[in-house]
């Protein structure tokens, strides 16, 4: 399910050559550490601006409850600790799933955390936290399609859908003789799938196991899609490292803690409040 918003602007007064020369110093040492003082720009910012695609359980998803709207989700729950223990507010930026890693790499938002997958094209573009979460992809059927759709076999001159931007796509596209159809929302193409616009939807097999059991038309197929990028990661503005330790330890506790399988746990039985497409 992934900176630096708040850029400044800095007038300072050239002193002499010889401490002009000594910042310039000091800022490539900084550099070529890959470090930099984000957490405290962060902290002095007194938030944390996290972007991410609010479509996605048990990730990210809406939910109505209580007559309100809220994003919720396993990757909501992280983040939460991790402002915690920087001591500010978390502020979530939604926005469409492609253009996360753009808005992590151009400083937009501080991190950008959605269920995502930090392959090799990815990891050129931004930094990322350790893994956080592993889980291999499923694939999304109609139920009566249960026996003539076993796995990726059987997708041959099929429509096949997923996400823009997403390692589901790039599975999707390396399908033989499928018409392949990528969209930006997860729940538009699960309503096509409904609607038999495609034959199936790949996506990640937490997330195709709720829509099935949300939609007592759909199934997951037999054949499970293994995951050889490694699970999600949390992307960070490269050069950022400060930041990136800070997301670590965070992740690191709450792994050790059984944080991760309880945020899981609370996210699914969230799911029958999920927020349905207008």
């Amino acid at each position: 399910m992934k900176k630096n918003i708040f850029k400044k602007m800095l007038s300072v007064a050239m002193i002499g050559g010889l401490t002009l020369s000594l910042a310039g110093c000091g800022a490539k040492t900084a550099k070529e550490n890959g470090s930099n003082d984000k957490v405290a720009k962060i902290k002095e910012s007194g938030k944390l601006v996290v972007g991410l695609s609010a479509d996605y359980a048990p990730y990210e998803f809406h939910i109505m409850k209580d007559g309100k709207d809220q994003i919720v989700g396993l990757d909501i729950d992280i983040a939460k600790e991790i402002a915690k223990n920087l001591g500010v507010d978390l502020e979530i930026k939604e926005m469409e799933f492609g253009a996360i890693i753009q808005s992590v790499k151009n400083g937009m938002i501080d991190m950008g955390i959605s269920g995502i997958t930090p392959d090799e094209k990815r990891k050129e573009a931004v930094d990322f936290s350790d893994i956080y979460y592993e889980a291999e992809q499923g694939i999304l059927i109609n139920k009566d399609n249960k026996e003539s759709i076993k796995g990726i076999g059987d997708l041959k001159g099929k429509k096949v859908g997923a996400q823009m931007g997403s390692i589901q796509a790039e599975i999707a596209k390396g399908i033989e003789g499928a018409d392949v159809k990528l969209l930006d929302n997860v729940n538009t193409l699960i309503l096509e799938l409904k609607t038999g616009k495609l034959d199936a939807v790949i996506t990640e097999l937490p997330v195709a196991k709720i829509a099935s059991e949300v939609n007592s038309e759909l199934a997951v197929a037999d054949e499970v899609i293994k995951n050889s990028e490694g699970g999600s990661a949390i992307a960070i503005q490269k050069g950022n490292k400060d930041l990136v330790d800070e997301v670590n330890s965070t992740i690191k506790e709450l792994k050790e803690n059984g944080k991760i399988d309880q945020f899981t746990n609370d996210a699914i039985e969230l799911v029958p409040y999920q927020k349905k497409e207008e």
